[in-house]
């Protein structure tokens, strides 16, 4: 299997996993920052796990730029987008996927 489409897979699986366990918290508590940010500081596990994932963005954001004074992808943007509304678990494998595609065309 060529690994753009392993890539592809991955972004599939990185935007159901993490939305499965939101969608049903937002049905519930809607568009409630608050209360959000008070379940995210709950406990020490909930903000070590939330810690862990903004450090890894900002370590991809910066992969993502400056990879990009010597790697052109197309539509990188795409993936700082998958990052900021899904997580690294869509912003990774999604540049992976845009870089690869690149290299190729």
């Amino acid at each position: 299997m060529k690994l753009k489409y392993i890539y592809l897979t991955l972004c599939i699986i990185g935007t159901i996993v993490p939305y499965a366990s939101f969608v049903p918290w937002l049905a519930v508590n809607g568009v409630n920052i608050p209360l959000l940010v008070r379940e995210i500081m709950s406990s020490p596990v909930t903000m070590f796990g939330w810690l862990d994932v903004v450090v890894s963005a900002i370590v991809l954001f910066v992969f993502i730029f400056s990879e990009r004074q010597n790697i052109k992808v197309k539509y990188m943007w795409l993936s700082i987008v998958g990052t900021l509304t899904v997580g690294v678990s869509l912003g990774l494998p999604l540049y992976l996927f845009l870089r690869e595609i690149s290299q190729h065309d």
